[in-house]
């Protein structure tokens, strides 16, 4: 059954620097994961229910404004999970009420934990580069506008791949 997601791509040249930045830390998964804050975790659907989600995705957009999106400084889920992250500072109400307003009907999916947005750039790599990361982007800070989300479909050979973006088309 395929794989699915929808995410909101960053801006370049910022999802260029961080996914390079990734890369450099040895992971080697970096280049099959586009920079992207996830509004839904991979779940697998059929054809139908992505069809389906397609059509709930272009109504959640209809109805939702485009919004700015600030990234400065680093956390990290250590020790429940083994991520370092550029956050958010700005744009965190928006994406939370967009996560919420799409995952809902044919994209009602649980999550393992709470909705937290934030950006990756280090996952599973040894302690010591976890902490490299953590602090090398530290002073790391860009603002971009979100106009559109994508639908992303996981290929085994070539990694995540935005499939269909939908414009935020909402009112201010």
């Amino acid at each position: 059954m395929p794989t699915i997601g929808v995410a909101i791509a960053l801006a370049e040249p910022w999802a260029t620097q961080l996914q390079e930045y990734r890369a450099s830390l040895g992971d080697e998964t970096a280049g099959l994961i586009p920079t992207h804050v996830t509004l839904v975790p991979p779940v697998e659907l059929t054809e139908q229910q992505i069809a389906d989600a397609a059509g709930h995705l272009d109504q959640v957009a209809t109805g939702f404004p485009p919004f700015l999106i600030q990234l400065r400084g680093t956390g990290t889920f250590r020790p429940v999970s083994p991520v370092v992250f550029v956050s958010l500072v700005q744009g965190i109400s928006q994406c939370e009420a967009l996560a919420d307003r799409i995952r809902r009907g044919p994209l009602d999916v649980p999550l393992q934990h709470p909705y937290h947005p934030h950006v990756t750039v280090a996952h599973h790599r040894p302690e010591d580069v976890m902490d490299r990361a953590f602090a090398e982007l530290a002073t790391f800070d860009c603002t971009f506008d979100v106009e559109r989300f994508h639908l992303y479909r996981h290929d085994d050979g070539t990694g995540w791949r935005p499939v269909r973006d939908f414009a935020l088309r909402g009112a201010l």
